[in-house]
C-alpha cells in the first residue's frame, strides 16, 4: 500500500499526538531489528503457532545471475530470518541482557515501525501485507504493575479514539479464543463503522511471564532471589486511518476530525479577473497568517492557501473529497464586505455561511472544536442506534441476518448478549453467522443472567459483532 502525502499527514498527526501521550506516562522510543532469527521467534510455542501462517521468511542473502541471464537466489542463510510480524521475541532477547536487578525495572519502551504479515484478503488501511504501527513493550517487577500498565494503555487508546479521532468505542477484554498469541489477557477497543461492522482499533496485552520465560528475562528481586519479569505489549496501526474514514466519511469522500487533519483550514481565493487577483491573494495570505497564530487543541492551526491556477469548483471539490474540516472562500465581493464564505465538512457540501472576516479569525478555534464534537456526537448516535440488548437465540440470529439480499453486508450491528463462556459456542456462532465476541466489558454495569444459546449461567453480557 502506498500512502500518499495527505494520508501520511494524517498518520503523522496521530503519531505525534499519541507519542506525546506515551511520553507523558514515562515511555520512551527505541528501535529494534526488522529481521528476527527463526530460533528467537520459535521460543514461545503459542506465539509462533498464532503467527506462523502470516510470516514472511528470508532464506538467502543475495541474488546472482545464472548463465542464461536470469536472477536466482544464492548463498542460503545458516538460519532463516522472519520479517517482523511483531517484535516480542527480538525485543525480549534484548531485555534479557538489559535486566539484571529489580533496580533496572520498569522498562517502558515504544517503537514506531513497519511490520509484515501475509494477508489472504487485503483491505486498504485495514489489512495490508505491510503496515505502520507503534508497539510498546514493557517489563515490570510485579504482576500488579504489569496489569496496571496494560490497563493504563487501554485507557490512553480509548481517550485517543474519543478525543482525537471522534470515535466512540467499547473497551474491555478479549475472549480466550481471540487473545493475542501467547498473552494471558488481551484488552481491546472496538469501533463501529457505517456498515455496522466492528474494527479492532487497538489492543493492550498482559503477557504474564510467558515471554520472559521464553526469552530469559530474569532479575534479582528485593529478597535476592531470581525471578522472571512481568511483561506487556500494546499497539495501534494505520488501521486507525481506515476506521476514521469509514466512520465519518460520506458520499462525497472523507470527513476528517480537525485534530488529525493535515490541513484544518484551506483558503480558496476566488479571483476570475486578473486585476482583482493580487488584492484577493494578499487578503488570503493575511487571513492565513492570522489564523496560523491561533491555536486549536494546544497546537497552531494548520492553514493552506490554495493558489493553484484552477477553477474554483475544481479546487473546492478536491478539498471536499480530502475531508478538510473548513473551506474558506475569499473573492472580490468578500473584500468589499470584509467577509468570508465558509463551509464546514461536517455539513452538506453546498452549505455555506457568510461571516465577517474579523469574527471568523477570532472564532476559528471554536468552529474547529464544534466540528470535532459534532463528528463524535454523530458517530456515537449511530453506534448507539445500532447496538441492541438481545435475550434470545432467535432474536440474535435474526439481528445478524440481512433483510436485503442485494446488501448482505448490512445487518444489525453490535449485540449485547449473555454467553456461558464456552469456546464451542463461540465457534458455532462464528461458523453460522461470521459473528465473534468483540469485547467483554470490564465495567460492572452488566447483570448476571442466562446464556441465550444454552440456558446456562452467564456472569455478564458480552458484545458480539461481525468484524473486519
Amino acid at each position: 500500500m502506498v500512502i500518499r502525502p495527505w494520508g501520511y499527514g494524517i498518520w503523522e498527526n496521530m503519531q505525534r499526538q499519541l507519542d506525546g501521550m506515551f511520553r507523558a506516562t514515562g515511555h520512551r522510543n527505541a528501535y529494534f531489528p526488522l529481521f528476527i532469527p527463526l530460533s528467537y521467534f520459535a521460543k514461545e510455542a503459542e506465539h509462533v503457532e498464532g503467527f506462523a501462517k502470516e510470516c514472511a521468511v528470508v532464506t538467502h542473502t543475495r541474488l546472482e545471475v545464472d548463465a542464461d541471464g536470469k536472477m536466482k537466489p544464492a548463498s542460503p542463510l545458516t538460519e532463516p530470518l522472519v520479517i517482523r510480524p511483531t517484535s516480542e521475541t527480538i525485543i525480549g532477547a534484548s531485555y534479557a541482557r538489559w535486566v539484571q536487578s529489580y533496580r533496572d525495572l520498569p522498562i517502558l519502551i515504544n517503537q514506531w515501525a513497519n511490520v509484515v504479515r501475509w494477508e489472504m484478503r487485503p483491505r486498504l488501511f485495514l489489512r495490508t501485507t505491510e503496515f505502520l504501527w507503534q508497539e510498546g513493550h514493557t517489563v515490570h517487577e510485579t504482576e500488579a504493575e504489569a496489569r496496571a500498565e496494560a490497563r493504563l494503555i487501554l485507557d490512553i487508546y480509548e481517550r485517543f479514539a474519543r478525543d482525537h479521532l471522534a470515535l466512540p468505542v467499547f473497551s474491555g477484554e478479549k475472549s480466550e479464543s481471540e487473545r493475542f498469541p501467547g498473552a494471558v489477557q488481551t484488552l481491546t477497543i472496538e469501533a463501529m463503522v457505517q456498515d455496522r461492522k466492528a474494527i479492532q482499533a487497538g489492543t493492550s496485552h498482559f503477557l504474564g511471564q510467558n515471554f520472559s520465560r521464553a526469552s530469559g528475562i530474569q532479575f534479582q528481586n528485593r529478597q535476592g532471589k531470581q525471578e522472571f519479569g512481568w511483561t506487556t505489549s500494546w499497539g495501534v496501526t494505520t488501521r486507525l486511518i481506515g476506521t476514521a474514514v469509514m466512520m465519518h466519511g460520506d458520499d462525497d469522500g472523507a470527513v476528517l476530525p480537525p485534530r488529525i487533519a493535515p490541513t484544518q483550514i484551506v483558503i480558496l481565493p476566488i479571483a476570475p479577473k486578473e486585476q482583482t487577483r493580487a488584492a484577493v491573494l494578499e487578503t488570503c495570505d493575511k487571513v492565513a497568517a492570522r489564523l496560523g497564530e491561533s491555536r486549536y487543541a494546544d497546537a497552531p492551526i494548520e492553514v493552506f492557501v490554495d493558489r493553484r491556477d484552477l477553477g474554483g469548483g475544481v479546487k473546492n471539490w478536491e478539498w471536499i473529497k480530502k475531508g478538510v474540516p473548513l473551506r474558506v472562500e475569499i473573492g472580490p465581493r468578500d473584500l468589499e464586505k470584509n467577509s468570508v464564505e465558509l463551509s464546514r465538512r461536517d455539513q452538506p457540501a453546498k452549505a455555506k455561511e457568510s461571516m465577517p472576516m474579523e469574527e471568523f479569525v477570532a472564532r476559528a478555534p471554536e468552529i474547529l472544536a464544534s466540528i470535532q464534537d459534532s463528528l463524535y456526537a454523530r458517530a456515537k448516535k449511530f453506534r448507539d442506534a445500532n447496538t441492541r440488548v438481545i435475550d434470545s437465540k432467535e432474536d440474535f440470529y435474526d439481528f445478524f441476518t440481512s433483510k436485503n439480499p442485494s446488501k448482505p453486508e448490512i445487518h444489525g450491528g453490535f449485540a449485547l448478549a449473555h454467553w456461558n463462556g464456552s469456546r464451542e459456542i463461540e465457534e458455532q456462532i462464528k461458523n453460522d453467522l461470521k459473528v465473534t465476541i468483540r469485547v467483554i466489558p470490564l465495567d460492572d454495569s452488566s447483570e448476571p443472567g442466562q446464556c441465550i444459546f444454552t440456558g446456562e449461567r452467564s456472569a455478564r453480557r458480552v458484545i458480539w459483532a461481525k468484524a473486519y
